[in-house]
Order: C-alpha cells, then sequence, then structure tokens
C-alpha cells in the first residue's frame, strides 16, 4: 500500500445509543428482537451518548489549534452526526465535515434488531452457517460481512490520501467499521482483528489514532481512548464481549 500522507487519521465511535442501550436491555431479559421503533440509520444517541461527545467536544477544545481536525468525515446514520454536533459544537463552520455513506453501520439485513438468540431460534441453519464460517466472512441474508465493511473502508482510505493530503483528518463512524480500518492500516489478519475485537470491547465516543512513521506509513498511536469521557460525568460504555460463535455478532447493539 502506498504511503500516506495524512497528517494524523482519528477514527471516532459514535457516543452511546439508544440501540446499544436496547441491546443491553434485550440481552439481560433473554428477548430475540430488540424493543426498537428506530430505523438503523434514524437510531439517536442516549443521553449518556450526546454527554459522551460533549465531552468529546470540550477535549477538541482544549488542543492547541495545530492539533484541531482540519478535516471530519462522517457516517450519514444519526447517532454519529448527533456525535459530530456536539463534538464541533465550539468550532461551528470552521471545521470542514463531510458526509460518506460508506461510512455507515455494517448492514446486517434480515438480522437487524435481532439478538443471537432471536436468530439462533429464528433461523438455525443461519446460526449453523454463521458459526462454520465465523464472524468475518459470513454475510447474513441480505446484509454485509465484515469484508464488505472492509472493501469499502480501501475505497475511503484512497480518496481521503488524494484529497485530503497532509491534512487531520477525523471519521466518525461505527464499531465494525472502525475495526476494518485496523484490519486495512495494520495489515491484521482474520485471527488477529477478531482476537483484538474481543479483547478490548471498543467503548462509545472512543478515539483511535494514527500518524505517520517513519516511512510515512500510518501507525496505530492509540486504540479505544476514552480519556476525555473518564474525566467527565459521563459514563464510559461499550458492548460485552460475545463469543465468536454468536451469530448475532457484537454488531446486534447496532455499533
Amino acid at each position: 500500500m502506498a504511503a500516506s500522507t495524512l497528517t494524523e487519521l482519528v477514527l471516532v465511535r459514535h457516543g452511546e445509543s439508544v440501540g446499544n442501550l436496547a441491546a443491553s436491555a434485550a440481552s439481560a431479559k433473554g428477548l430475540a428482537r430488540l424493543d426498537l421503533s428506530y430505523r438503523d440509520p434514524d437510531t439517536p444517541l442516549s443521553e449518556n451518548g450526546a454527554s459522551q461527545a460533549a465531552a468529546l467536544g470540550r477535549h477538541l477544545s482544549g488542543l492547541p489549534e495545530r492539533e484541531r481536525p482540519d478535516v471530519v468525515l462522517s457516517s450519514p446514520y444519526v447517532r454519529a452526526t448527533s456525535t459530530v454536533e456536539h463534538a464541533l459544537a465550539a468550532f461551528a463552520g470552521t471545521v470542514r465535515t463531510l458526509s460518506d455513506e460508506r461510512l455507515r453501520e455494517r448492514d446486517l439485513g434480515l438480522f437487524d434488531g435481532m439478538t443471537g438468540r432471536g436468530i439462533t431460534e429464528e433461523y438455525p441453519e443461519e446460526a449453523e452457517r454463521r458459526a462454520a464460517m465465523g464472524k468475518f466472512y459470513y454475510r447474513p441474508p441480505g446484509g454485509e460481512s465484515w469484508t464488505d465493511v472492509v472493501l469499502r473502508v480501501r475505497s475511503l482510505l484512497g480518496d481521503v490520501r488524494r484529497e485530503h493530503a497532509d491534512a487531520r483528518v477525523w471519521v466518525f463512524s461505527h464499531q465494525a467499521v472502525i475495526m476494518a480500518f485496523r484490519y486495512v492500516l495494520e495489515s491484521l489478519s482474520e485471527k488477529e482483528l477478531l482476537a483484538a475485537d474481543a479483547d478490548t470491547p471498543l467503548a462509545n465516543c472512543s478515539l483511535t489514532t494514527y500518524r505517520p512513521g517513519a516511512d510515512g506509513h500510518l501507525e496505530l498511536v492509540a486504540y479505544g481512548q476514552v480519556d476525555h469521557v473518564e474525566s467527565s460525568a459521563a459514563r464510559t460504555t461499550h458492548e460485552e464481549p460475545l463469543a465468536p460463535s454468536d451469530p448475532a455478532g457484537q454488531e446486534q447493539g447496532r455499533g
């Protein structure tokens, strides 16, 4: 892969959403589906998620001007765009902000809004197929595999390198998308990616930062950093790790 000319790339997971809360409640109650009336693209932040995003905004305000983002790219989904709005409230109109559909959440197709239990009960053959194929390559009916998301990320990175050379680029997106960035930027194997995903769940409103190394390629500086949230009144949140064989994967909470 060609060396990057970006000054910095920061990947931000959106703040806690009402979908995350619904997923936790469904898991605790052993439900087959999330009690949620929103389309995935329209799922908003929770009150705590808005507080997390506001904490990120205070963190940004405290940075020297030379360390603030030059360009912000965002998933078009409401929980991501709302996180951007809260985080950039103090810089309204001064930071170039672009929406890109390639940053949207992974599409779970037929399984959207279902828990692992619900999938196993309603679609046992698909649950078996996923267990056999593995989380990375399995594509739910009508949805996307993680490798499909990786293709989106590869396409986006090519455009970012061409269009935003020498810029500090911040990307507001979703858990599976950020893990796809890690897979591409760090040349991870399937096994390494899934281990990283299971070992350290990606917190809401966390920062994952890359800067050029000596050879010009982007290198990981920090993964899932949440100091700005932990020092605020907002609660730090993330999904509980699921077994690799769980047919819903960690994305069932609309990450």
